[in-house]
C-alpha cells in the first residue's frame, strides 16, 4: 500500500494521470530514481559529444602478432590467450602476461562471461567478468578476466569423446553449449567396413554458478546419414543436411525427456561400468541424455547452404531458394504458414565476386538488413493495408555508396586524345568503386556502423561511417589511417567511444589498430 500510495503521489507530483503515458515517460528515463537512468542519459551525451563535427577518433595504439588476435569488451587478448590488454585506458595498457602454454595446452575457443544482475552468486569471484576457454586437450577452464587465475575447469572428454572444439551460447550468459568435432573414422577403418554413427557430442553446461546440465549424442540412426553440423540457439536444435535441409527441433524438451540420469559436477559416479568423479580427469563427463527415437520435428526448410535465419514480429524466416542459380535471392516467409510475405523476395541482382547477405536486425525491432557492394537496405515487416493477416516488406531507410567519382563509363579519353573502350562492365564491387564491407550496431549508442573501401591501385581507404539508427541518416565520418587490402580478412569493432580494427595478413601475420575518441582542440593538435 505505501510503495502504491507513493506511486499515486509520483504521478500526482508530475502531473501524468495516465498509465501507458507513465509508462512511456518511464522507458524514456523521466524519472531520476529509476534504475539505469543516469547511465541512459550519459550514453546520450556520449553519442552527442561522439557526433559532433569537432569529436575526432585517434589511433592511439598498434600492434602486430604471428598468433591471433581477439577483442571481448574492452580486452585484447594475444598470444593464444596468454596476454591481455586493457583497450578502455587513454592508452593501452597490460592487464596480464602469462607465461607461454605448451601445445597441449592450445586453447581453441573462448566466451566471455558476465555476471547477471540481480543474483546472489556463491563466490566472490562470481561477480567479476571471466573467461570460459576449451583447450585442446578438452579441458573447460573459467579464467579471471583481470589476472587470468583459473577459477574453475572440468575435463570433458571420457571415453566417448576426445575432441570438444567450439563454445556457443544456447540462452546468452544463462546456459552454454561445448559442441565436439565432426567424428570421422580413420580411411583404414571405413575400408574395414566398420561403421560410425555417433557424428557430434553436445555438453550443456549452466553458468554462473557453473553446472553441468547433460551429455548427448547426434547419431545417424536417430537424425539421418546425411547431417552435416549441428547447433542449439535459443532452446532450439538445428540439424543441418548436406542436400540443403533444415530442422528444427525442441532442445529443452529432449534435455527433459531423454535425460537417464542428472550429474553434478564433483560428484561420484557408476556409470556404465566407469567409476570416477564427474569433470574430474581421466572420467570426463557421462553421456547421460540417450536419444532413442526421433523428436518431434517443430520446422523444416530447404535452402542453399543452409542459410536459414529467424526473426521479426510476427515470426518470419528468411532462406534462399535450394538452386544455385538463386544464389542471392532471399525469400521471406511466414512463420506460421510458410506464406511468402507481399514483396518478400528480395534479389540486388548484383554482378559482383563476393554475394550480398542478409539477416535481422539485432536491435530486436523486427527489421531486416539487406547489404549490397553499394547499397544498405533496412527494411520492415508491416501489414497489408486491409488483409491484417498478411504481411508485406516495405523500404524502411537505404545507404547508398559515394560513387559520385567513379562512373562506370565504358568510353573514356586519355589526355592525348586517344579513346579508350572498356570491353567488360565493371563489377558492382570493383575495388576502385567505394564498397561496403562490413555493417554493424551499437546497441547502447543505438547507431548503424558501416565500413566502406575503396582500393586504388596497391593502397586501399576505408571508413567508418556511423548511421542514425532509426532513419539512416549519416552523423559521422571516421577515416581509417592503415591501408586496406580488399584481399585480406578484417574485423572492425565500434564499442561506444573505442574502434579497433584486427587484419589478417598472408602467413598468418595479424594487426591490431586501436582508435579512441578525442576532442580536436588547439592543445591536442
Amino acid at each position: 500500500q505505501a510503495a502504491a500510495g507513493g506511486g499515486r503521489a509520483g504521478l500526482r507530483a508530475c502531473g501524468v494521470h495516465n498509465v501507458c503515458r507513465l509508462l512511456t515517460r518511464r522507458a524514456h528515463g523521466f524519472y531520476a530514481r529509476d534504475a539505469g537512468v543516469a547511465h541512459r542519459k550519459n550514453l546520450g551525451l556520449l553519442r552527442k559529444i561522439m557526433c559532433q563535427e569537432s569529436t575526432k577518433f585517434k589511433n592511439v595504439w598498434t600492434t602486430h602478432s604471428a598468433s591471433p588476435i581477439a577483442y571481448e569488451r574492452g580486452r585484447i587478448y594475444m598470444d593464444n590467450y596468454q596476454c591481455c590488454i586493457t583497450s578502455i585506458a587513454q592508452q593501452p595498457r597490460l592487464i596480464y602476461q602469462k607465461s607461454k602454454c605448451a601445445k597441449s595446452e592450445k586453447i581453441e575457443d573462448a566466451l566471455l562471461l558476465e555476471c547477471p544482475l540481480g543474483e546472489m552468486l556463491p563466490n566472490p569471484s562470481d561477480y567479476k567478468a571471466s573467461l570460459i576457454v576449451l583447450t585442446v586437450q578438452n579441458w573447460l577452464l573459467r579464467l579471471s578476466a583481470d589476472s587470468g587465475e583459473v577459477l574453475e575447469k572440468v575435463y570433458l572428454a571420457g571415453s566417448c569423446c576426445k575432441f570438444f572444439r567450439y563454445l556457443s551460447w544456447d540462452t546468452p550468459q544463462e546456459v552454454m553449449i561445448v559442441k565436439s568435432a565432426q567424428n570421422k573414422l580413420p580411411a583404414a577403418a571405413r575400408q574395414a567396413g566398420i561403421q560410425q554413427t555417433v557424428l557430434f557430442y553436445l555438453a550443456v553446461f549452466q553458468v554462473l554458478p557453473l553446472s553441468f546440465i547433460g551429455m548427448l549424442e547426434i547419431n545417424k540412426k536417430i537424425f539421418g546419414n546425411s547431417v552435416t553440423d549441428v547447433a542449439v540457439s535459443n532452446g532450439i536444435l538445428i540439424v543441418m543436411y548436406s542436400m540443403g535441409l533444415v530442422r528444427l527441433y525442441n532442445f529443452k524438451a529432449i534435455l527433459e525427456q531423454f535425460m537417464e540420469q542428472p550429474f553434478d559436477l564433483g560428484q561420484e559416479f557408476n556409470w556404465n561400468g566407469q567409476v570416477g568423479v564427474v569433470g574430474k580427469y581421466p572420467f570426463g563427463l557421462p553421456c547421460n541424455i540417450k536419444i532413442t527415437d526421433t523428436p518431434p520435428l517443430l520446422f523444416e526448410a530447404s535452402s542453399l547452404e543452409n542459410a536459414f535465419q529467424i526473426g521479426g514480429y510476427p515470426w518470419h524466416y528468411i532462406i534462399t531458394p535450394n538452386k544455385k542459380k538463386h544464389k542471392g535471392v532471399f525469400h521471406i516467409c511466414s512463420l506460421k504458414d510458410n506464406a511468402l510475405a507481399k514483396n518478400g523476395i528480395q534479389d540486388m541482382k548484383c554482378c559482383s565476386l563476393e554475394p550480398d547477405w542478409i539477416y535481422f536486425h539485432p536491435d530486436m525491432s523486427g527489421r531486416i538488413i539487406h547489404v549490397g557492394p553499394n547499397l544498405i537496405k533496412v527494411l520492415k515487416l508491416k501489414e497489408v493495408k486491409n488483409h491484417a493477416d498478411q504481411m508485406e516488406i516495405a523500404e524502411d531507410f537505404t545507404i547508398v555508396a559515394n560513387r559520385e567519382n567513379c562512373a562506370n563509363n565504358s568510353v573514356t579519353v586519355t589526355a592525348s586524345g586517344r579513346v579508350v573502350k572498356k570491353r567488360f562492365p565493371l563489377l558492382d564491387d570493383d575495388p576502385e568503386q567505394e564498397t561496403f564491407k562490413i555493417v554493424d550496431y551499437e546497441d547502447e549508442l543505438d547507431l548503424l556502423s558501416t565500413v566502406a573501401v575503396t582500393q586504388i591501385g596497391a593502397d586501399g581507404r576505408a571508413h567508418l561511417d556511423f548511421h542514425c539508427n532509426e532513419h539512416g541518416s549519416l552523423l559521422k565520418s571516421i577515416p581509417l589511417k592503415e591501408s586496406w587490402d580488399v584481399t585480406y580478412s578484417h574485423e572492425v569493432y565500434f564499442d561506444k567511444d573505442l574502434v579497433l580494427h584486427i587484419e589478417q595478413k598472408p602467413n598468418r601475420r595479424f594487426s591490431c589498430y586501436v582508435y579512441q575518441m578525442v576532442c580536436d582542440t588547439a592543445r591536442d593538435d
